[in-house]
């Protein structure tokens, strides 16, 4: 049994079109099931719960990038098979899964075609794609062996599990990363200054595979994962026990 996660945008007007046509696409398909509309404070995690104790056995994710990671954050223990029709402002995420946006998503959806992928954890949630930490003064330990720490420069981190790391210095760079490989990436680079726009000048990052980091610093600082937004002083990052079956297509970047 199916259970479909609308993401609360999707009562927009201009969604109205794109999502009858994927329903009806699911139906031709003989893979429709039952419709959930999440709020600003539903709780994912319950609703996947219940709905699994039921006999729900794939959960879709229907919405943007923001929508995956709010799902999946809390809800990627669960047994299930999880898939995703990217609609929205941004759905970077499907490319790297190789899900087209909109109706076509429904074709590789009806495949189910699955992989295990891995995930990471920290502070007692999951995230799925990528973690960042905006630059600050921290000390990074990873795997227990290491520390890198700065006295009075800051430090960008950026840990990837399945979107690659891009960055910019004199045009576009990309470093991809694999979900399969039982092991996280860090992407630490140094603040050397900044421009006269006001915006941060780093130098290349370093990049360092690891399984668990410890990441802290005297002040708070930033922490982005998978669009959700915290302040931290210690935070512990590790590659979860548990990995996540979803549903991708050829096209995919791994």
């Amino acid at each position: 049994m199916y259970i479909y996660l609308y993401d609360n945008f999707l009562r927009q007007k201009k969604y109205d079109a794109t999502v009858k046509a994927m329903e009806q696409r699911l139906t031709d398909f003989g893979i429709a099931g039952k419709i959930i509309r999440l709020q600003t404070f539903t709780s994912s995690d319950a609703i996947i719960a219940e709905e699994i104790r039921r006999g729900a056995k794939t959960v879709v994710i229907v919405g943007d990038d923001t929508t995956f990671g709010h799902v999946l954050s809390r809800a990627a223990s669960h047994e299930a098979t999880f898939g995703f029709l990217p609609i929205g402002p941004q759905t970077s995420i499907a490319s790297v899964l190789g899900i087209p946006v909109g109706v076509d998503a429904c074709e590789v959806l009806s495949k189910r075609r699955k992989l295990n992928l891995d995930v990471g954890w920290f502070n007692n949630r999951f995230f799925i794609n990528q973690l960042h930490i905006s630059p600050a003064k921290v000390s990074v330990t990873y795997d227990e062996r290491f520390t890198v720490s700065t006295k009075n420069a800051m430090l960008e981190l950026v840990v990837c599990n399945l979107q690659p790391f891009v960055w910019r210095d004199g045009g576009k760079k990309q470093v991809d990363v694999h979900p399969q490989d039982a092991k996280l990436e860090a992407f630490l680079r140094p603040v050397v200054g900044k421009s006269l726009f006001g915006k941060y000048e780093y130098e290349e990052p370093s990049i360092f595979p690891f399984e668990e980091m410890i990441v802290k610093s005297k002040k708070a600082f930033e922490v982005i994962a998978d669009g959700k937004r915290s302040k931290e002083v210690n935070v512990k990052i590790k590659l979860a026990k548990n990995r996540i079956q979803m549903i991708v297509g050829k096209e995919r970047q791994f």
